[in-house]
Protein backbone atom coordinates (compact mmCIF):
# COMPACT_ATOMS: atom_id res chain seq x y z
CA UNK A 1 0.00 0.00 0.00
CA UNK A 2 1.36 3.23 -0.69
CA UNK A 3 2.40 5.96 1.63
CA UNK A 4 0.13 8.23 0.05
CA UNK A 5 -3.10 6.06 0.52
CA UNK A 6 -2.78 5.43 4.40
CA UNK A 7 -1.76 9.34 5.01
CA UNK A 8 -4.70 10.19 3.31
CA UNK A 9 -6.79 7.93 5.43
CA UNK A 10 -5.01 8.91 8.55
CA UNK A 11 -7.31 11.97 8.19
CA UNK A 12 -9.87 10.92 9.76
CA UNK A 13 -9.00 9.35 12.67
CA UNK A 14 -9.43 12.17 14.39
CA UNK A 15 -12.83 13.14 13.63
CA UNK A 16 -15.33 11.62 15.95
CA UNK A 17 -17.56 8.60 15.17
CA UNK A 18 -20.38 7.71 14.17
CA UNK A 19 -23.81 8.02 16.04
CA UNK A 20 -24.61 4.18 17.64
CA UNK A 21 -27.77 4.63 14.85
CA UNK A 22 -25.28 3.92 12.40
CA UNK A 23 -23.86 1.07 13.49
CA UNK A 24 -27.06 -1.61 13.48
CA UNK A 25 -25.90 -5.21 13.21
CA UNK A 26 -25.60 -6.76 9.92
CA UNK A 27 -28.34 -9.27 9.51
CA UNK A 28 -27.25 -12.95 9.01
CA UNK A 29 -28.63 -15.01 6.00
CA UNK A 30 -28.27 -18.41 4.84
CA UNK A 31 -25.64 -19.17 7.28
CA UNK A 32 -23.33 -16.34 6.19
CA UNK A 33 -22.11 -13.84 8.83
CA UNK A 34 -21.11 -10.47 7.76
CA UNK A 35 -18.79 -8.98 10.32
CA UNK A 36 -17.61 -5.40 11.12
CA UNK A 37 -14.05 -4.69 12.63
CA UNK A 38 -13.21 -1.24 14.07
CA UNK A 39 -9.50 -0.52 14.44
CA UNK A 40 -7.25 2.20 16.26
CA UNK A 41 -4.94 2.23 13.67
CA UNK A 42 -5.43 4.85 10.51
CA UNK A 43 -6.82 2.65 7.29
CA UNK A 44 -4.29 0.21 5.81
CA UNK A 45 -1.14 1.70 7.91
CA UNK A 46 1.41 -0.15 7.38
CA UNK A 47 2.32 -3.14 9.24
CA UNK A 48 -0.54 -2.22 11.91
CA UNK A 49 -3.26 -1.71 9.38
CA UNK A 50 -2.75 -3.63 6.90
CA UNK A 51 -2.85 -6.83 9.96
CA UNK A 52 -5.72 -6.28 10.57
CA UNK A 53 -7.08 -6.56 6.71
CA UNK A 54 -4.89 -9.23 6.49
CA UNK A 55 -6.97 -10.65 9.43
CA UNK A 56 -10.37 -9.88 7.80
CA UNK A 57 -8.94 -11.94 4.25
CA UNK A 58 -7.45 -14.90 5.50
CA UNK A 59 -11.02 -15.15 8.37
CA UNK A 60 -13.14 -14.75 5.36
CA UNK A 61 -10.96 -17.13 2.87
CA UNK A 62 -10.89 -19.76 5.69
CA UNK A 63 -14.59 -20.01 6.34
CA UNK A 64 -14.97 -20.10 2.58
CA UNK A 65 -17.21 -16.95 3.08
CA UNK A 66 -19.55 -18.13 5.30
CA UNK A 67 -17.68 -15.11 7.81
CA UNK A 68 -16.64 -12.12 6.10
CA UNK A 69 -15.27 -9.18 7.73
CA UNK A 70 -15.05 -5.63 6.91
CA UNK A 71 -12.29 -3.56 8.47
CA UNK A 72 -12.46 0.56 9.02
CA UNK A 73 -9.40 2.53 10.11
CA UNK A 74 -9.90 4.80 13.27
CA UNK A 75 -12.56 7.20 13.02
CA UNK A 76 -14.69 5.73 10.11
CA UNK A 77 -17.02 4.54 12.68
CA UNK A 78 -15.88 5.32 16.19
CA UNK A 79 -13.20 7.07 17.43
CA UNK A 80 -9.50 5.08 17.66
CA UNK A 81 -10.02 4.27 21.34
CA UNK A 82 -13.83 4.50 21.44
CA UNK A 83 -13.37 0.66 19.51
CA UNK A 84 -13.33 -1.45 22.29
CA UNK A 85 -16.65 0.12 23.83
CA UNK A 86 -18.17 -0.06 20.82
CA UNK A 87 -17.27 -3.49 20.58
CA UNK A 88 -18.26 -4.30 23.77
CA UNK A 89 -21.41 -3.03 23.86
CA UNK A 90 -22.26 -5.21 20.18
CA UNK A 91 -22.45 -1.82 17.86
CA UNK A 92 -19.87 -3.72 16.05
CA UNK A 93 -18.18 -7.59 16.65
CA UNK A 94 -14.64 -7.01 16.65
CA UNK A 95 -11.84 -4.85 16.48
CA UNK A 96 -8.39 -4.22 16.32
CA UNK A 97 -5.57 -2.21 18.46
CA UNK A 98 -3.21 -2.95 21.72
CA UNK A 99 -4.24 -3.59 25.38
CA UNK A 100 -2.41 -0.83 26.66
CA UNK A 101 -5.41 1.41 25.60
CA UNK A 102 -7.58 0.02 27.65
CA UNK A 103 -5.82 -0.21 30.97
CA UNK A 104 -7.99 2.42 32.04
CA UNK A 105 -10.92 -0.03 32.44
CA UNK A 106 -8.25 -2.83 33.86
CA UNK A 107 -5.10 -1.42 34.94
CA UNK A 108 -3.44 -5.17 35.04
CA UNK A 109 -4.25 -5.09 30.89
CA UNK A 110 -1.01 -3.30 30.07
CA UNK A 111 1.02 -5.92 30.65
CA UNK A 112 -0.57 -7.97 27.98
CA UNK A 113 1.06 -5.36 25.69
CA UNK A 114 4.49 -4.93 26.61
CA UNK A 115 6.27 -5.03 30.20
CA UNK A 116 9.04 -2.71 30.67
CA UNK A 117 12.57 -4.17 30.59
CA UNK A 118 10.09 -7.38 29.95
CA UNK A 119 10.18 -9.90 27.19
CA UNK A 120 11.37 -10.06 23.05
CA UNK A 121 8.39 -10.39 20.98
CA UNK A 122 9.06 -14.43 20.91
CA UNK A 123 9.36 -14.66 24.81
CA UNK A 124 6.04 -12.77 24.95
CA UNK A 125 4.11 -14.58 22.34
CA UNK A 126 5.62 -17.82 24.32
CA UNK A 127 3.87 -16.43 27.49
CA UNK A 128 0.50 -16.20 26.31
CA UNK A 129 0.39 -19.04 24.53
CA UNK A 130 2.42 -21.38 26.88
CA UNK A 131 3.06 -19.78 30.14
CA UNK A 132 -0.93 -18.67 30.93
CA UNK A 133 -1.15 -15.60 29.47
CA UNK A 134 -3.77 -16.27 27.24
CA UNK A 135 -5.75 -17.41 30.40
CA UNK A 136 -5.51 -14.31 32.31
CA UNK A 137 -5.80 -12.28 29.13
CA UNK A 138 -9.72 -14.37 28.73
CA UNK A 139 -9.92 -13.28 32.26
CA UNK A 140 -9.61 -9.42 32.00
CA UNK A 141 -10.96 -9.71 28.34
CA UNK A 142 -14.22 -11.22 29.58
CA UNK A 143 -15.07 -8.65 31.88
CA UNK A 144 -14.68 -6.47 29.16
CA UNK A 145 -17.25 -8.40 27.08
CA UNK A 146 -14.60 -9.61 25.16
CA UNK A 147 -12.92 -12.94 23.53
CA UNK A 148 -9.67 -12.15 23.13
CA UNK A 149 -6.85 -13.10 20.81
CA UNK A 150 -2.97 -12.13 20.18
CA UNK A 151 -2.63 -10.33 16.34
CA UNK A 152 0.05 -9.14 15.58
CA UNK A 153 3.60 -8.27 17.49
CA UNK A 154 5.78 -5.32 16.40
CA UNK A 155 9.17 -6.39 17.97
CA UNK A 156 11.15 -4.28 20.12
CA UNK A 157 10.59 -0.75 19.76
CA UNK A 158 12.42 2.60 19.06
CA UNK A 159 12.96 4.71 22.36
CA UNK A 160 11.39 7.75 20.73
CA UNK A 161 11.72 11.14 19.05
CA UNK A 162 13.36 14.30 20.95
CA UNK A 163 14.58 17.72 19.61
CA UNK A 164 17.24 17.90 22.88
CA UNK A 165 19.54 15.26 23.43
CA UNK A 166 18.71 12.73 26.54
CA UNK A 167 21.75 12.38 28.69
CA UNK A 168 20.27 12.45 32.23
CA UNK A 169 16.70 11.33 32.92
CA UNK A 170 16.33 15.50 34.33
CA UNK A 171 15.98 15.63 30.73
CA UNK A 172 12.41 14.19 31.35
CA UNK A 173 11.12 16.28 33.95
CA UNK A 174 8.29 18.65 33.01
CA UNK A 175 8.86 17.07 29.46
CA UNK A 176 5.12 16.38 27.72
CA UNK A 177 5.48 13.05 25.65
CA UNK A 178 3.51 11.01 23.71
CA UNK A 179 3.93 7.58 25.27
CA UNK A 180 1.13 5.04 26.56
CA UNK A 181 0.99 1.94 28.99
CA UNK A 182 3.02 1.06 31.58
CA UNK A 183 5.85 3.04 29.95
CA UNK A 184 4.00 5.81 30.76
CA UNK A 185 3.64 5.27 34.11
CA UNK A 186 7.38 5.60 34.41
CA UNK A 187 7.68 8.59 32.37
CA UNK A 188 5.54 10.40 34.75
CA UNK A 189 7.48 9.05 37.80
CA UNK A 190 10.52 10.46 36.00
CA UNK A 191 8.88 13.93 37.00
CA UNK A 192 7.52 14.03 32.76
CA UNK A 193 4.15 14.18 31.83
CA UNK A 194 2.39 11.11 29.57
CA UNK A 195 -0.30 11.91 27.56
CA UNK A 196 -1.64 9.21 25.21
CA UNK A 197 -2.50 10.04 21.36
CA UNK A 198 -4.12 7.79 18.81
CA UNK A 199 -1.25 7.38 15.84
CA UNK A 200 -2.62 9.65 13.24
CA UNK A 201 -2.87 12.89 15.87
CA UNK A 202 0.80 12.33 16.77
CA UNK A 203 2.60 14.89 14.10
CA UNK A 204 -0.37 17.76 14.66
CA UNK A 205 0.87 17.09 18.44
CA UNK A 206 4.09 17.95 18.03
CA UNK A 207 3.59 20.78 15.54
CA UNK A 208 1.23 22.78 17.81
CA UNK A 209 3.34 21.90 21.06
CA UNK A 210 0.83 19.75 22.67
CA UNK A 211 3.88 17.19 23.65
CA UNK A 212 7.64 18.29 23.32
CA UNK A 213 8.87 14.26 22.67
CA UNK A 214 6.79 11.08 21.39
CA UNK A 215 6.98 7.17 21.05
CA UNK A 216 5.42 5.03 18.42
CA UNK A 217 6.73 2.37 17.32
CA UNK A 218 9.71 2.17 14.92
CA UNK A 219 11.25 3.26 11.90
CA UNK A 220 8.86 1.26 9.85
CA UNK A 221 5.49 3.07 11.14
CA UNK A 222 7.88 5.89 12.07
CA UNK A 223 8.87 7.01 8.71
CA UNK A 224 5.47 6.20 7.25
CA UNK A 225 4.09 9.15 9.91
CA UNK A 226 6.66 11.06 9.21
CA UNK A 227 7.77 12.12 12.80
CA UNK A 228 11.06 13.18 11.61
CA UNK A 229 9.37 16.40 10.09
CA UNK A 230 9.09 17.50 13.97
CA UNK A 231 11.66 15.70 15.99
CA UNK A 232 15.57 14.91 14.83
CA UNK A 233 16.68 12.72 17.65
CA UNK A 234 16.03 9.21 17.10
CA UNK A 235 16.54 7.47 20.44
CA UNK A 236 16.92 3.54 21.24
CA UNK A 237 16.42 0.93 22.61
CA UNK A 238 13.15 0.72 23.04
CA UNK A 239 12.49 0.09 27.41
CA UNK A 240 9.53 0.40 27.76
CA UNK A 241 8.15 -1.86 24.66
CA UNK A 242 10.75 -4.88 24.27
CA UNK A 243 7.98 -6.49 22.23
CA UNK A 244 4.34 -5.15 21.79
CA UNK A 245 0.93 -7.47 21.09
CA UNK A 246 -1.59 -6.31 19.25
CA UNK A 247 -4.97 -7.47 20.17
CA UNK A 248 -8.22 -8.90 18.19
CA UNK A 249 -11.52 -8.30 20.50
CA UNK A 250 -14.60 -9.81 19.67
CA UNK A 251 -17.96 -9.21 21.59
CA UNK A 252 -18.58 -12.15 23.77
CA UNK A 253 -21.48 -13.05 22.52
CA UNK A 254 -20.77 -12.77 19.04
CA UNK A 255 -17.97 -15.31 19.77
CA UNK A 256 -20.34 -18.09 21.34
CA UNK A 257 -22.49 -17.68 18.56
CA UNK A 258 -20.46 -18.96 15.78
CA UNK A 259 -19.62 -22.41 15.41
CA UNK A 260 -17.26 -24.37 16.22
CA UNK A 261 -15.21 -24.44 12.71
CA UNK A 262 -15.47 -20.69 12.52
CA UNK A 263 -14.33 -19.94 16.02
CA UNK A 264 -11.36 -22.45 14.54
CA UNK A 265 -10.86 -20.08 11.62
CA UNK A 266 -10.50 -16.90 13.35
CA UNK A 267 -7.87 -18.44 15.79
CA UNK A 268 -5.95 -19.73 13.15
CA UNK A 269 -6.72 -16.27 11.25
CA UNK A 270 -5.48 -14.62 14.27
CA UNK A 271 -1.86 -17.07 14.53
CA UNK A 272 -1.04 -16.59 11.39
CA UNK A 273 -1.56 -12.69 11.32
CA UNK A 274 0.55 -12.35 14.16
CA UNK A 275 3.36 -14.17 12.77
CA UNK A 276 3.29 -12.13 9.50
CA UNK A 277 2.68 -8.32 11.05
CA UNK A 278 6.42 -9.44 13.13
CA UNK A 279 7.97 -10.69 10.41
CA UNK A 280 6.88 -7.19 8.31
CA UNK A 281 8.38 -5.24 10.83
CA UNK A 282 11.41 -7.21 10.91
CA UNK A 283 12.05 -7.48 7.00
CA UNK A 284 10.95 -3.35 7.08
CA UNK A 285 12.47 -1.42 10.02
CA UNK A 286 16.33 -1.42 8.90
CA UNK A 287 15.81 0.14 5.44
CA UNK A 288 13.63 2.23 6.98
CA UNK A 289 15.87 3.11 9.18
CA UNK A 290 18.46 4.15 6.60
CA UNK A 291 15.78 6.38 4.53
CA UNK A 292 15.08 8.65 8.03
CA UNK A 293 19.18 9.05 8.56
CA UNK A 294 20.71 9.16 4.69
CA UNK A 295 17.91 11.20 3.18
CA UNK A 296 16.10 12.97 6.28
CA UNK A 297 18.75 13.95 8.59
CA UNK A 298 17.58 11.91 11.60
CA UNK A 299 20.75 12.02 14.57
CA UNK A 300 20.41 8.18 15.75
CA UNK A 301 21.15 8.14 19.21
CA UNK A 302 21.60 5.36 22.21
CA UNK A 303 20.44 6.31 25.61
CA UNK A 304 23.08 6.17 28.03
CA UNK A 305 23.40 4.00 30.31
CA UNK A 306 22.76 6.15 33.43
CA UNK A 307 19.18 6.99 31.75
CA UNK A 308 18.59 3.06 31.22
CA UNK A 309 19.72 2.12 34.73
CA UNK A 310 17.70 4.80 36.09
CA UNK A 311 14.63 4.09 34.21
CA UNK A 312 15.21 0.18 34.87
CA UNK A 313 14.90 1.07 39.12
CA UNK A 314 11.79 3.11 38.32
CA UNK A 315 10.51 0.42 36.40
CA UNK A 316 10.25 -1.66 38.82
CA UNK A 317 9.00 0.57 41.11
CA UNK A 318 5.72 1.54 39.24
CA UNK A 319 4.72 -1.96 38.52
CA UNK A 320 5.33 -2.99 41.60
CA UNK A 321 3.21 -0.15 43.14
CA UNK A 322 0.36 -1.17 40.44
CA UNK A 323 0.49 -4.88 41.96
CA UNK A 324 0.53 -3.44 45.70
CA UNK A 325 -2.62 -1.65 44.56
CA UNK A 326 -4.76 -4.06 42.95
CA UNK A 327 -4.83 -7.59 43.11
CA UNK A 328 -5.41 -8.58 39.72
CA UNK A 329 -2.27 -7.06 38.74
CA UNK A 330 -0.31 -8.70 41.46
CA UNK A 331 -1.50 -12.14 39.98
CA UNK A 332 -0.73 -11.43 36.13
CA UNK A 333 2.87 -9.63 37.10
CA UNK A 334 3.50 -12.46 39.54
CA UNK A 335 3.11 -14.84 36.68
CA UNK A 336 4.89 -12.94 34.03
CA UNK A 337 7.71 -12.34 36.08
CA UNK A 338 8.28 -16.32 37.12
CA UNK A 339 8.05 -16.90 33.19
CA UNK A 340 10.48 -14.08 31.94
CA UNK A 341 13.04 -15.27 35.07
CA UNK A 342 13.23 -18.63 32.75
CA UNK A 343 12.74 -16.95 29.51
CA UNK A 344 15.74 -14.77 30.17
CA UNK A 345 17.94 -17.49 31.30
CA UNK A 346 17.28 -19.16 28.08
CA UNK A 347 17.73 -16.65 25.79
CA UNK A 348 21.18 -15.52 27.80
CA UNK A 349 22.45 -19.28 27.12
CA UNK A 350 21.32 -19.10 23.32
CA UNK A 351 20.09 -16.32 21.70
CA UNK A 352 22.05 -13.46 23.43
CA UNK A 353 25.43 -15.73 22.96
CA UNK A 354 24.41 -16.26 19.46
CA UNK A 355 24.16 -12.67 18.67
CA UNK A 356 27.33 -11.73 19.89
CA UNK A 357 29.21 -14.66 17.95
CA UNK A 358 27.79 -14.45 14.64
CA UNK A 359 29.42 -10.69 14.27
CA UNK A 360 32.46 -12.81 13.64
CA UNK A 361 31.41 -13.59 10.39
CA UNK A 362 32.84 -11.74 7.59
CA UNK A 363 29.69 -10.76 5.74
CA UNK A 364 28.64 -8.36 8.17
CA UNK A 365 31.63 -6.44 7.74
CA UNK A 366 30.92 -5.93 4.20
Amino acid sequence: MKRRDFLKNAAVTGAAGVSTAGLATPAISQGLREWRMVTTWPKNFPGLGTGAELLAKFIEQGSEGKLRVKVYGGGELVKPFDSLDAVRKGEVEMGHGTPYYWHGKIPAIAFLSAYPFGMTAQEQNSWIQYGGGQQLADEMYSELGCKFFVSGNSGVQMGGWFNKEVNDLEAYRGLKMRIPGLGGEVIKAAGGEAINLPGSEILGALESGKIDATEWVGPYNDLAFGLYKKAKYYYYPGWHEPGTTLDNFINLNEWEKLPADLKSVVEAANVAVNQLVLSEFVAKNNSSLRTLIKDHGVILKQFPKSVLSGFAGLSEQVVNDLASNDSLSRKVLDNIQNFRSEAVAWTSLSETTFTASRFLYSYNKR
